[in-house]
């Protein structure tokens, strides 16, 4: 599974219908009603409980790829319903924050706030160095996607229906937005799939 470093990929779990929460997410319920079913996947083939890196093979070598990733950029919405990750997304890498307007007060741990797309996403490779740049958040992927800053998209498709929630492009303004699939990978009970963005109308 190697693959050319650098790239600005978002990560994201999603139901057949489009959602990446249950209804009513918010803080202390990221994913809202039932939508852990989402990540149900880093346990179904059974989490080694040392590391929480799944037992199934094909999402163990997924999983890795995620936690080898340099740096975060985030929105502010999805940072404060998890928390802020108390300060450390993963092996104290930097997490850029995507915000239109900075909090008083510091950002816990390795985060920070950015209020330009462009900005953020460039100090996020630049603290990233050849390593992939990891991204969180419907509303950070659509600033992203509209601003030129996503190179790919990753999806981890879980056979579940939830009728409701926040779906992922909701909102998205009219224009198309090509992608092309460059991987397919079945896991224990989700689908892997990553696309290439390569082109824009927006």
């Amino acid at each position: 599974m190697t693959e050319t470093a650098g790239k600005v990929r978002l990560y994201m779990s999603i139901s057949v219908d489009g959602f990446i929460t249950g209804p009513d997410d918010g803080p202390g319920q990221g994913l809202g009603v039932d939508g852990e079913r989402l990540h149900a996947w880093l346990r179904d083939g059974g989490v080694d409980p040392a590391s929480y890196r799944p037992a199934a093979d094909v999402d163990a070598e997924v999983f890795d790829e995620l936690m080898a990733t340099g740096a975060v950029v985030t929105g502010r919405r999805t940072f404060e319903h998890a928390g802020g990750w108390a300060g450390d997304h993963h092996d104290g890498v930097p997490v850029f924050v995507l915000t239109r307007s900075v909090p008083d007060g510091p950002a816990p741990g390795h985060a920070r706030y950015v209020t330009d797309v462009r900005s953020g996403v460039a100090q996020a490779r630049a603290a990233a160095g050849d390593r992939d740049v990891m991204m969180h958040g419907a509303s950070a992927a659509q600033a992203c996607l509209a601003a030129g800053q996503l190179d790919e998209i990753e999806l981890h498709v879980v056979p579940v229906l939830l009728g409701g929630g926040r779906r992922l492009f909701d909102g998205l303004p009219p224009g198309r937005v090509e992608l092309e699939l460059v991987r397919s990978l079945e896991g224990a009970g989700v689908l892997h799939l990553r696309y290439r963005v390569v082109g824009s109308d927006r």
